[in-house]
């Protein structure tokens, strides 16, 4: 570790001590991932510029506590649609920057925009969670804040098993930019705050905390070690937070609690499900909030005083272990809320076989046996399985294969996933699913996102080479025909692997996708 990082970790130790905001340098020139050996022998880009086709239809509805659609979190908007209004790269003349974030990890997931564009996201580190403001174009860190340290990094430095980190899914990753363009999210220490940016006279930029609830009369906060599981039920991590559209801040845990904070009051509410794990977010409606477990899918709603009420669950074939591509054993997909007026919910299952598709009608008077409206098989045989969203728009689902990806090492020397994306359609009536087209483009671990602006779906891709390159895309497909359109090299080697990290369609048309070390963006430059 340089001179320089420790002078800034002791001068953040020292400001958080203090209780004072933390800023950063004044922005200074982009510190791009290095590209591993290789780069030279692969295509920097393939096929055509692809013209604009809006797609019709209806995209979600704006909720009123969060930052407007396809600013505000890693899904997009409330309803989980990873889909943007605005246009995404076409492919003219694209180019790739990127800023490395840390030495060691440094990985940004969940990437927000506020009102004037600039970036605010929360980027992983082998020593801790910061929170960061960015230019959006340079990518310079105009601000930032560290979060305490979780255990699972504390146990994976002292054991020497980083693969501990990858599947612990709490302490800020994920987040979202309120309708105020506050940051809210849990840390490690089962605190749910919220975060300001504001510029200080002096020009220079600060995060400083508004709001602070600590969760640990309701959740076991005795986080000193990390084990998989927890086998006393001493530390139970927060997964996520998201508002519902009365104002209250939902949040679920890792082993199975849920409960709502009320913002003006500081009222904490909770119930716990039995036997069951949480390591997904969750998606808000005006009239619910669905949550799945790794055993179930829930609609919840809240009682007067603010406590989680179970609507409907429904059980779903969760297989006999955790598939290769999997965090845990059960559904790896935040519920998507989709159809006209968010009639119906979606998730996948976690099949022995192969991986179901599955779509239930969301209502609360929905008869008995009529809830599951589809169960569309996808993939390969003994080869199917994803731990990343669906895209949902109109009456249509995009789902990708994740089977075979870990970590970041699962994929060198040139190795990939065996791949596969479908798209999965209502049928008119309501009365089933079709699967309208099929690809064979390998994403392994990326959450996508669809450009409702001009029609293109944007996976990050990873073929298998036999000299061994490890050689990473953004990658263009047609959401009407699947057809690939374009592929535009990021770069080359670990740093780039995206680790489950999200696409992010920026109001400017750039296309982010955070990567191991960092952040990584592909704008046109036509």
């Amino acid at each position: 570790m340089s001179r320089r990082t420790l002078g800034r970790a002791l001068a953040f130790t020292l400001a958080l001590a203090a209780g004072t905001a933390v800023t950063a340098p004044s922005p200074a020139s982009a510190d791009p991932i290095p590209k591993a050996p290789g780069h030279r022998l692969v295509d920097a880009y393939a096929g055509a510029p692809a013209a604009a086709r809006p797609l019709p239809g209806t995209p979600p509805p704006q909720h009123p506590y969060l930052a407007p659609n396809g600013r505000s979190g890693m899904h997009a908007d409330g309803w989980g649609s990873a889909t943007s209004a605005w246009s995404g790269p076409l492919g003219t003349r694209p180019r790739a920057d990127s800023e490395r974030m840390a030495l060691l990890g440094g990985e940004c997931a969940t990437v927000t925009f506020d009102r004037a564009g600039r970036i605010v996201t929360v980027c992983g580190t082998f020593t801790g969670f910061l929170v960061k403001l960015l230019d959006p174009r340079s990518l310079a860190t105009l601000a930032e804040y560290e979060l305490p340290q979780r255990p699972s990094t504390v146990e994976a430095i002292t054991r020497l098993d980083f693969s501990r980190i990858f599947k612990d899914t709490s302490g800020g990753a994920y987040s979202y930019l309120d309708d105020e363009d506050r940051l809210v999210l849990a840390d490690s220490r089962q605190h749910i705050v919220r975060l300001a940016h504001r510029q200080r006279p002096d020009g220079e930029w600060e995060f400083t905390v508004t709001d602070d609830w600590d969760l640990g009369e309701r959740v076991p906060h005795d986080c000193a070690t990390w084990a998989d599981p927890y086998p006393d039920g001493n530390c139970d991590p927060v997964t996520s937070v998201m508002p519902d559209w009365q104002g209250r801040i939902w949040w679920v845990t890792r082993q199975g609690r849920i409960g709502t904070v009320d913002p003006a009051t500081g009222t904490i509410r909770s119930v716990r499900l039995d036997d069951e794990e949480i390591q997904n977010s969750f998606s808000v409606a005006a009239d619910g909030v669905s949550i799945v477990s790794d055993h179930a899918l829930y609609e919840f709603t809240a009682a007067a005083d603010g406590t989680p009420v179970v609507v409907w669950r429904q059980t779903y074939d969760r297989g006999t272990g955790t598939k290769p591509g999997s965090v845990n054993q059960g559904s790896g997909t935040t519920p998507d809320i989709f159809g006209d007026g968010g009639r119906y919910v979606a998730i996948t299952d976690n099949a022995d076989d192969r991986m179901h598709v599955l779509v239930y009608r969301r209502g609360a008077d929905v008869p008995a046996g009529r809830r599951l409206v589809c169960e569309v098989p996808v993939f390969a045989s003994g080869a199917s399985t994803t731990d990343n969203s669906l895209i949902s728009w109109g009456d249509s689902l995009v789902v990708e294969n994740n089977y075979g990806y870990e970590n970041v090492s699962s994929l060198t020397f040139g190795r990939s996933v065996v791949g596969g994306v479908a798209r999965i359609d209502v049928r008119p009536d309501g009365n089933g699913c079709e699967t309208v087209w099929e690809s064979a483009e390998r994403s392994p671990s990326v959450v996508p996102k669809l450009s409702a602006g001009n029609g293109l779906i944007y996976l990050y891709t990873k073929d298998p080479h036999s000299l061994g390159v490890d050689a990473w895309y953004l990658t263009a497909v047609d959401f009407r025909t699947g057809q690939t359109r374009w592929k535009q090299l990021v770069g080359t080697g670990v740093g780039y692997d995206n680790n489950w990290a999200p696409i992010t369609l920026g109001p400017d048309g750039t296309a982010y996708i955070g990567v191991f070390n960092g952040l990584a963006a592909v704008r046109d430059d036509g």
